[in-house]
């Protein structure tokens, strides 16, 4: 299991999200609401993280306070 931090900020008219660990690999995202660029950073960071499975390239693991590896299942919540 892989937890990612990301940033979501306001622009002036939508929001911005990106993951901080996979940005050099395209993680980044907007919404027209907070809650839709969640969503769509979400679905983002899945894409990049399959992708570089599937071509056999590590998924990054640092810098620790960015990215959490563990081997049990985890649930986030967000309040």
């Amino acid at each position: 299991t892989y937890t990612f931090n990301v940033v979501v900020e306001a622009d002036e008219d939508r929001w911005h999200a990106y993951c901080p660990a996979l940005v050099h690999q395209g993680a980044a995202t907007w919404g027209n609401t907070e809650q839709e660029a969640l969503k769509n950073i979400r679905e983002v960071v899945q894409m990049v993280v399959e992708s570089l499975t599937e071509h056999g390239h590590p998924v990054p693991e640092d810098p620790s306070d960015q990215v959490q590896v563990t081997i049990e299942p985890r649930v986030a919540i967000t309040v």
